[in-house]
């Protein structure tokens, strides 16, 4: 599983905007364009393209 933190507020609202629960969810790369997620139980990886 990759090392993730935790998202900050406006994360958490681009993790709502792509119907994730936030708080299922950890950042572990942050881009101009998009959002690196990981899902804290199964270490799944999404992006989210903003």
């Amino acid at each position: 599983m990759k090392n993730g933190k935790n998202p900050n507020r406006r994360q958490q609202i681009a993790i709502t905007e792509a119907n994730l629960n936030p708080d299922n969810w950890l950042v572990f790369k942050v881009e101009p364009a998009a959002l690196h997620i990981v899902h804290r139980i199964s270490g799944k990886t999404q992006i989210i393209q903003s």
